[in-house]
């Protein structure tokens, strides 16, 4: 569970930093797209690395919750939590969620299927003026239904809350949280947490404000 989620976390940060280009112009985050588009060879092993540990994470996770069930048979007469955040306790819904999220954010974006996006438009379509994917556009016509968005925008509110205490459960399973740095590891994995919801929801926000927008390429 633990190395598994590091690998996810990591990637999470690294999907960010990629996207966050766009607030760089068109340019910027079309030529890094088709950088990774020239490397089919580097997707195609992180793509199927990145299963492997969604995957395993899954597995770990049914794994962990059966044991914890087994181990208490009988349910609590009147369970009232102590010592446990809401993120904790919520962790498997909030999983569930974010797994449906990637789906559909798979479909919209990678595989870019027409019929999901709700904007009547084919994005694999999109080419700006050096003939290069135009991701810019796909992004903020993919962003400019508000339904989309709000979906994006809840969903990524849900990984933060998940990545909260996952994050911190990580640390310990890992063996690097103690009585000495406990509390600043506890902090940090907050800290993580709003910096990826305020990353990704950054982009959705700013389609829907106007900031933004739509551009033409010149002939």
């Amino acid at each position: 569970m633990a190395v598994s989620g590091l690998a996810l976390f990591l990637f999470v940060v690294a999907h960010m930093l990629g996207n966050l280009q766009i607030f760089l112009g068109p340019d910027a985050i079309n030529a890094y797209g088709y950088f990774l588009q020239s490397k089919p060879e580097l997707v195609w092993a992180a793509r199927i690395g990145l299963l492997v540990m969604v995957i395993l994470h899954i597995w770990a996770a049914i794994k962990l919750s059966a044991e914890n069930r087994a181990a208490r048979p009988a349910s609590y007469g009147n369970y009232k939590p102590v010592g446990s955040s809401y993120a904790s306790r919520t962790m498997l819904v909030s999983g569930l969620v974010i797994f449906t999220f990637i789906i559909y954010h798979l479909l919209h974006f990678t595989v870019q299927t027409e019929g999901i996006n709700f904007a009547s438009t084919d994005f694999k379509t999109l080419h700006d003026a050096k003939q290069r994917h135009d991701i810019y556009n796909m992004m903020v016509i993919g962003f400019s239904n508000p339904i989309v968005s709000i979906f994006y925008i809840i969903s990524m509110a849900l990984l933060s809350l998940h990545l909260s205490h996952g994050v911190s459960s990580m640390f310990q399973s890992l063996g690097w949280k103690n009585k000495k740095y406990g509390k600043l590891l506890d902090r940090l994995a907050f800290v993580a947490a709003v910096v990826l919801i305020i990353g990704y929801t950054a982009i959705p926000i700013a389609v829907l404000t106007g900031v933004l927008k739509r551009v033409t390429y010149g002939a």
